[in-house]
Parts: C-alpha cells; sequence; structure tokens
C-alpha cells in the first residue's frame, strides 16, 4: 500500500517555513523547558467532545430504563441498536453502552463493598435475575444479566480488597457459571447481534481464568464478531489484547489474528484493522512489539485516518504514537527500531490530521485502567492537555527554537513568527 508522509500544501508553513521532521521526543529536556515550548503551540482544547457526550447519553439512557423498570423499551433500544450498528463517533457500541448503563447502579455498589473488604448483598443481583426469569424471550435482558455478572466475576477476581474474603473464589466462579448459563443458547447471527457475540468474547476470557487446560476459541468468537459488526474497532483492539501471552494466546497468534483480520475487512479498513488489532496489545506488553510489521503497522495508521479523519481518531492515534511508543519504554534492543517506526508517526499525524486537542485521550494513555485511583477531571484533563502539548513541542522544538509559533487548523498545521 501507498505510505504517504503528507500533503505538501498543509505541510508548508503560511511563512514559506517546513516544520522540522526529526519525529525523536527529547528525552533530555526538563519539563520547565517543555512548558516554555509549549506557549508557542495554538491548539484548541475540548474539554467535553462528542464522542463523551455520546457515551454519557447511551449510560444515561440506559440507567434511566432499569431504574424505572422499564424493561420491554430497554429491551427494544437495544435490539434497535444491534439491528442499526448504531455507534457512537468513536465506534463505540451503542447497544453495549445502554447495557452497561443499566447495569452501572448495581455494579457501582458492589464494586464499592469489595473495595472496603466487604462481600455485597445479593440484592440488586437477585433483583436482575428475577427480571430475566420474567423476560425468558428478550435477548437484551439475558444480555444485560450476563454481563452484570461478568463485571462481578472480575470484581470478585482483581479487586484486591476482595481476594481477602474466604469466598472470592467460590463467588467468582458462581458469577461466571451464571454468566455461561444465561448466555448460552443464545446466538448473535441468529438474533443479528454483535453485542451478544461481544458478551460470548468476554465470557470465554473470564471462563479462561477458571479452570487449568480450559481452551475456549476465543479468536474464533472474536473473528464471528468483527464479521457480524467489522465497522468497529473495539472489537479488533478486544481481539489483540485476549491474544497476548499473559491472556490466551501468543505473540505469534497475535500477529496472525492481526494478518487475518486485515485481510477479511480489507474492504472496511484498508490496512486499518493490523493497526487495530495490534493497539491495545501494544499498550499494555511492549513484548508485543516482537513480530509487529512496522511499515504495515503505519500503513493502516493512515488507512484509519482516511476511512475516519474526525478529530477522535487523530487524538488517538496521535496519543498512541507520542505517549504509548515513546522513547524510553522498555523494550527488547531488537524492537527499538519498530517502536521508533511508530513513534515517528507522530509527525504526520499532527501536521496532516490534528486541529483540536481532547486532553482525556491523551491522559488515557498515561493511566492503565484500574492501575491507581484517578484523580479529578479537571486534572485529568489538565494533565492530558500539558502531555500532548509537551510530545508536540519537543516534535518541533527546533523550529519553536528559531522564532517560530506552531499552529493548527482543519486546513492542516503551519507555522507563524512568534510574536
Amino acid at each position: 500500500m501507498t505510505r504517504l508522509w503528507g500533503r505538501a500544501s498543509a505541510l508548508l508553513g503560511r511563512s514559506g517555513a517546513h516544520p522540522g521532521t526529526s519525529g525523536r521526543v527529547s528525552t533530555s529536556r526538563s519539563h520547565a523547558d517543555l512548558d516554555r515550548l509549549s506557549s508557542h503551540i495554538i491548539l484548541p482544547s475540548i474539554h467535553v467532545t462528542d464522542e463523551e457526550m455520546a457515551r454519557a447519553a447511551y449510560q444515561d439512557r440506559g440507567l434511566y430504563l432499569a431504574r424505572q423498570e422499564m424493561w420491554d423499551q430497554l429491551a427494544q433500544q437495544i435490539r434497535q441498536a444491534d439491528h442499526d450498528r448504531t455507534a457512537t463517533p468513536g465506534g463505540e457500541s451503542a447497544a453495549m453502552l445502554l447495557a452497561f448503563g443499566a447495569r452501572s447502579d448495581v455494579i457501582s455498589m458492589a464494586e464499592d463493598a469489595l473495595h472496603d473488604g466487604v462481600a455485597p448483598k445479593p440484592d440488586g443481583i437477585d433483583a436482575f435475575e428475577s427480571v430475566a426469569q420474567e423476560h425468558p424471550g428478550a435477548y437484551p435482558i439475558q444480555l444485560i444479566v450476563a454481563l452484570a455478572h461478568l463485571d462481578m466475576f472480575w470484581a470478585w477476581h482483581a479487586i484486591p480488597a476482595a481476594n481477602t474474603l474466604d469466598s472470592a473464589p467460590s463467588k467468582a466462579r458462581h458469577h461466571a457459571g451464571r454468566a455461561h448459563a444465561l448466555l448460552e443458547g443464545l446466538c448473535g447471527f441468529e438474533e443479528d447481534a454483535p453485542s451478544l457475540v461481544a458478551a460470548h468474547c468476554a465470557l470465554s476470557g473470564a471462563l479462561s481464568t477458571t479452570a487449568r487446560g480450559h481452551e475456549p476459541r476465543i479468536a474464533d468468537h472474536f473473528e464471528d464478531l468483527i464479521d457480524l459488526d467489522p465497522a468497529s474497532p473495539r472489537h479488533m483492539r478486544a481481539l489483540g489484547a485476549a491474544m497476548l501471552p499473559a491472556r490466551m494466546g501468543s505473540y505469534r497468534e497475535l500477529e496472525l489474528e492481526a494478518r487475518r483480520t486485515a485481510v477479511r475487512t480489507g474492504d472496511v479498513w484498508g490496512a486499518g484493522a493490523y493497526t487495530w488489532v495490534y493497539f491495545d496489545a501494544l499498550a499494555q506488553d511492549a513484548g508485543a512489539l516482537t513480530l509487529l510489521d512496522a511499515a504495515f503497522f503505519v500503513d493502516g495508521l493512515h488507512d484509519i485516518l482516511r476511512r475516519r479523519p474526525d478529530q477522535h481518531s487523530a487524538n488517538l492515534l496521535a496519543a498512541f504514537c507520542a505517549v504509548t511508543m515513546r522513547a524510553g519504554i522498555e523494550v527488547a534492543p531488537a524492537d527499538r527500531t519498530a517502536r521508533a517506526t511508530l513513534h515517528d508517526s507522530l509527525t504526520w499525524i499532527l501536521r496532516d490530521h490534528l486541529h483540536e486537542l481532547h486532553p482525556l485521550i491523551w491522559t488515557q494513555a498515561l493511566h492503565r485502567p484500574g492501575a491507581a485511583p484517578l484523580p479529578s477531571r479537571k486534572a485529568l484533563i489538565s494533565e492530558g492537555r500539558r502531555t500532548a502539548l509537551h510530545a508536540i513541542a519537543a516534535q518541533f522544538a527546533d523550529d519553536i527554537g528559531r522564532g517560530q509559533s506552531i499552529a493548527f487548523s482543519p486546513s492542516g498545521m503551519y507555522m507563524l513568527p512568534s510574536p
């Protein structure tokens, strides 16, 4: 595939200068120096994005309908979202967000109890079970309850304070078993419901932790899911994470599934599926660089942004290149060239595609989910903005040092004389 470095009309500055192309973020510059350089960057910052608003709207709708016990209406809306493949601007499934909102009250109370080292009361999950019995033919209701059990499984399995309770192993197994019983016999293809297939994939991940020697056909489940809903990058990202050695695969299987997925979805994503499958895997395990075809990955970055030229995607991929693939992360010597190749893509993503900053995306690239309690939203936004501006400032430090300011607009990145 053709690899594009950038459109010349967008790269040339209004003053006729051309921004630097070093592609290396300096690790020797101090925060104070980067703060000074950042003051010469003109980039609008969006604190509440269309993606956030869309996710919140679907989750809030699911929560409201569950609280009002409007189960038939909730089931109908999940069915419709599945059938229409309704998604947020960033590709998140509306059906899954509705289901998440519907169970969020029950799960948050249970997680709070487990964080305190107390076994949660069964009232909430028992009430869900009663609802499932009252709606035996409604797959969206079975889906909500099954996913609630899977949430409970992971809470008992992963919350440190929960592991101090003697009942933790049996409780975790119970919830995994109930999820299996609820999903058994429900077919995502028959229902035209990607959410059901996604739930089966999540169930396979849970079952693989409960019994030695259990080998769910996780890659087959994900193949079905991606074939049913190829436009969603979330499924491909989840596949890659599942293929890591720490989960249910190996680096060789990760590479194989990335290539197979790219072939099957070429008409939708070009090479983009290869990149999506590796995206979360690389964020979680730098060892995934071992078999990575860096040039193919970069082709995929180009193809994604050609097909999704929105600012959510531009920020997501820029933050990945700048933060996840930054110089200084611990990688094997043989993998440093691949890491640097991915990191260098930051330059053309900034030049050709970015014209507004979504700070929370950059913060998410810094914080692995569940690694530690997160600070306030305001602090996260501030951290994300500073991280992004430091990365941009380091990328174009030579240009700024020559008296230029870096400005971003929908027509491209350009340079202006500093005031």
